[in-house]
């Protein structure tokens, strides 16, 4: 009766809030992809367009670690990203996954109204974020901002975050492919990497001007520097830019993670309605995706987030300094944990940091680990992928495991997806530190990210493209 009430409450909103429609046919498959084309197209407008009213600053980024992962760009109408649409999302399933609230999902009313809550706690954190990003003097002092450009920027930061709210329901309505979280988020890394092997912009080390492109770098290092080989060992190994090693390592750790998402158990099932139909389920390494490593990420980051709020205000209390230790990155404005709880849950900078201080690396790699595997089986229990949830859903499709009997396909399940989930979430952590280590391009927890939603879309694709037979029996996982 409690979770009617908490969705009776939604009620009068559900007029006011814009909604897309879904379609009353199938979209077509290239209908879909051209729908797709146009959210992205209008994701990296915003992404460069800039914020109107905002004062210039060199400071620190307080939000350096959350950018990648959650699509932002510092300065312009992409600010907050997908945080809002993330947040809601993980708090309702969340709730939902624990039976805070007793949702059935297979009411068509029910649904509506807690896809209706979710929108309008998005649009709630959304306003908050950007009131918090404006007054605490993150595009300048309130006080010479002015009342009307501070009211402006909050204006444009909850338009901007209101259309990614609607670009990904357009998505996740049948219109396009995937869901524009996804779709952001691996543009936004990909982005960001074809940027630092590309860039034709120059930075100035105290060498002289330089490429900030690890490729254009190494043609123009080779076409001004008489002694070739010197040319390639700076091209190849620079310090504080992109190099071509770094581009490498990002080409193998691409290769690793599209590898190891072959790796599956096959569970043999056959229908218990017609005769002869059979096939499998699929219970993949990465049985919770990339889900594993954006909960262990923004864990990470509020924590990396609170420390250095606390550090700024407090720099000389023993508590705030045993949280962490913040300092300026040489030769730059942005600050690094140095020392404390954060330091440690920090990756290593390069491998000759990760050799120099042992203790920090021993630490970290046991943390993220065993984080990412915490996560992944957590995970599968609150989203409706656990081994009880995939049996019910088996056996309302008229499924059942060929061999056993009905009451024992749970057993077998519980058997394989936990074990899948563990193993699968210390393995993506493990890859995500080793990716760090060998300095790839963008974060290990970025690459890993993109090259997952990557795969979902290619599988999507493939599956659009024979939707009949037995692959249309089998439930995707």
């Amino acid at each position: 009766m409690s979770s009617l009430r908490f969705l009776d409450l939604v009620k009068p909103f559900t007029p006011i809030i814009p909604e897309v429609q879904v379609p009353e046919t199938k979209v077509p498959f290239n209908q879909r992809i051209i729908w797709t084309g146009v959210t992205l197209v209008i994701f990296l407008v915003m992404s460069q367009m800039p914020l109107y009213g905002i004062v210039s600053s060199d400071t620190s980024d307080p939000l350096y670690w959350l950018r990648m992962m959650l699509a932002s760009n510092r300065g312009t109408l992409m600010e907050l990203g997908i945080t809002p649409i993330i947040s809601s999302g993980t708090v309702f399933q969340l709730l939902a996954g624990t039976h805070l609230i007793d949702v059935n999902l297979d009411l068509k009313s029910d649904r509506e109204l807690y896809q209706t809550a979710q929108k309008l706690l998005a649009i709630i954190i959304s306003f908050g974020q950007a009131c918090v990003y404006v007054l605490t003097g993150l595009y300048g002092p309130p006080e010479e901002l002015g009342a009307g450009i501070c009211v402006l920027l909050v204006v444009q930061l909850l338009t901007a975050a209101l259309i990614v709210i609607l670009l990904d329901e357009l998505l996740q309505k049948g219109y396009g492919l995937g869901s524009g979280i996804s779709l952001f988020i691996a543009t936004n890394i990909c982005e960001s990497i074809v940027w630092r092997a590309f860039s034709p912009t120059t930075v100035n080390t105290g060498r002289g001007p330089e490429f900030e492109g690890a490729i254009i770098a190494l043609v123009h290092l080779l076409v001004t520097w008489p002694n070739k080989q010197l040319a390639l060992r700076e091209a190849f190994y620079r310090q504080n830019l992109p190099n071509i090693m770094n581009l490498l390592s990002t080409i193998v750790v691409f290769s690793a993670v599209i590898y190891l998402q072959g790796f599956r158990v096959e569970i043999p099932v056959k229908s218990s309605r017609q005769r002869g139909m059979r096939g499998s389920y699929p219970v993949r390494l990465f049985y919770t995706s990339n889900m594993p490593i954006m909960l262990q990420s923004a864990l990470s980051s509020n924590v990396f987030l609170l420390s250095q709020m606390l550090y700024n205000k407090l720099p000389d209390n023993l508590l705030v300094r045993m949280i962490g230790v913040w300092e300026a990155r040489e030769g730059t404005s942005q600050v690094m944990p140095a020392a404390g709880l954060v330091y440690y849950m920090s990756p290593p900078l390069n491998l000759k940091d990760a050799v120099l201080d042992p203790l920090h690396t021993a630490i970290f790699i046991v943390y993220m680990v065993s984080a990412c595997a915490a996560f992944s089986k957590t995970w599968i229990e609150v989203s409706g992928s656990s081994p009880r949830d995939v049996a019910k859903q088996l056996k309302e499709q008229g499924l059942v495991m060929a061999g056993h009997r009905d009451e024992s396909m749970y057993r077998e399940l519980k058997r394989v997806i936990p074990t899948a989930a563990a193993f699968g979430g210390a393995c993506i952590g493990a890859l995500s530190i080793v990716s760090d280590l060998m300095g790839a391009l963008g974060s290990g927890t970025g690459i890993l990210m993109a090259v997952t939603i990557i795969y979902s879309y290619f599988e999507i694709a493939a599956r659009e493209g024979d939707m009949a037979g037995l692959k249309g029996m089998v439930m995707g996982q």
